[in-house]
């Protein structure tokens, strides 16, 4: 669960690493499910036989799968302004896939406040960076900036 803090207190954090998550394993129902979902069905992320024979050795979950886990990751413990009564998700500015997630593979998400903005009354725009990590790797899978609407 999120963090509520005052929002004075939330300003202060701006600059620094919030939070770090546990580690989650993707696998390849999770895969499938999300190939359902979205309609993207190539054979990289779908055809572990085929993909045995690729580039990677097995399948891979789509970036956009490895970028839906922000709000999964953001939810147990990023940092929340006491008294908002919702948060909506308002965007991405920069997302880069840098590293593929290999099915079994495990991810994590280290979230960094970027910034705090009042917008109109009753608004608070919060921006962070989240690095989503894969174990064992140098390189991140993801890193997106994300942008989560308050309402008050």
């Amino acid at each position: 669960m999120a963090k509520e803090l005052p929002l004075e207190e939330i300003r202060k954090l701006v600059g620094t690493e919030v939070y770090v998550s546990d580690w989650k394993e993707v696998g390849q129902d999770q895969i499938n499910q999300f190939a359902d979902s979205t309609g993207d069905h190539q054979w990289i992320h779908v055809d572990p036989e085929k993909a045995a024979r690729g580039p990677f050795g097995k399948t891979i979950a789509h970036g956009f799968l490895t970028l839906s886990h922000i709000p999964f990751f953001g939810y147990q413990g990023a940092v929340s302004p006491e008294g908002a009564k919702m948060v909506v998700n308002y965007g991405l500015n920069k997302v880069r896939f840098l590293n593929p997630v290999i099915v079994g593979s495990k991810i994590r998400d280290r979230i960094f406040l970027l910034t705090v903005e009042e917008q109109k009354e009753g608004r608070i725009l919060i921006t962070t960076t989240h690095t989503i990590e894969i174990e064992g790797q140098q390189k991140p899978a993801c890193v997106a900036e994300s942008l989560a609407l308050f309402f008050f």
